[in-house]
């Protein structure tokens, strides 16, 4: 096996687990805090456990394998295959935990408690397997899905897909408590989720134009100990040339990189935007005064 061949099998190896992990987690949230309060989260997971509490719970984990089989088809046809193969693993090894955790005690205590620790978890696990390449909910697929033909958003799909899953939850069972904390319960899993997938760090890349691109580099690289690339552009409006240094900054030495850029070119012009996540590879011979993750980029 090459050395290359053997990396990708490791990185799969390691995605499957990361899976496993929160497949059970989830579970633990589902059956330990969710199910016992009468509580559900939203999307497929959420209509599962309507139909479970509707027809009886030892067929939850058939119901909800049911109930993804027609999203993880649109994702074969309409996303990509590797991506059915890690959600089909994921609604699999979550349906099993929700089998063989069926007889665990209830966590029985305060509702916000629950809220918060069950949400907190279900998050936890459900960030994993989407981290990892998988998905638990059918219905990101076809917001996925109606994003490209109809243009709204993937967030505003899931949205209004899950508004109507609660409204049905307390409808059903005449009870808007419940559909009221299970939605609580759900921003609580969100957020969570959402600290999982981006991570913890607030990552931003800047755009920086100016006159003195040589010596804002130098100042960047040996006062910040930051890489950076240097981009070629022209004025839209002067036509002139133009060079613009790109730069990827952690929070925290945002401010001391602009006091930098504006010391040394006061006319400087930035744009900040967040990033979700920074990738990168080979290492840099690069010159650092300051630890960061950050390697040169060029």
């Amino acid at each position: 096996m090459s050395k290359s061949s053997f990396k990708i099998t490791k990185h799969h190896i390691l995605s499957f687990l990361w899976i496993a992990v929160g497949a059970f987690l989830a579970a633990v949230s589902v059956r330990i805090f969710l199910i016992p309060n009468q509580l559900i989260d939203g999307g497929i997971v959420g209509i599962a456990l309507i139909f479970g509490r509707l027809y009886g719970d030892g067929y939850l984990s058939f119901i909800l394998i049911a109930l993804n089989l027609p999203f993880i088809y649109l994702a074969y046809k309409y996303i990509r295959r590797s991506f059915v193969i890690h959600m089909l693993v994921a609604v699999l090894l979550f349906a099993g935990f929700l089998s063989i955790l069926r007889q665990s005690p209830a966590f029985i205590a305060d509702s916000l408690e629950i809220i918060v620790f069950g949400g907190a978890i279900l998050g936890v696990g459900v960030g994993l397997i989407i981290r990892h390449g998988g998905c638990l909910d059918g219905t990101e697929i076809l917001a996925i899905i109606i994003n490209r033909k109809k243009g709204f958003t993937v967030g505003q799909v899931v949205l209004f897909v899950n508004v109507f899953i609660f409204a049905a939850y307390g409808l059903i069972f005449k009870d808007w408590h419940i559909a009221l904390q299970s939605l609580m319960t759900y921003i609580v899993a969100f957020k969570m989720m959402d600290l999982v997938i981006v991570g913890l760090d607030e990552i931003k890349s800047v755009l920086i134009m100016s006159s003195k691109s040589k010596e804002l580099s130098h100042a960047i690289i040996n006062e910040l100990g930051l890489g950076l690339t240097i981009m070629h552009g022209k004025g839209g409006f002067s036509g002139d040339a133009k060079e613009i240094i790109f730069v990827i900054v952690e929070r925290l030495d945002l401010a001391e990189l602009k006091e930098i850029v504006l010391r040394e070119d006061p006319s400087a012009f930035m744009a900040i935007e967040d990033l979700h996540e920074v990738v990168y590879g080979k290492k840099t011979n690069a010159p650092y005064k300051k630890r960061s993750r950050f390697k040169s980029i060029s």
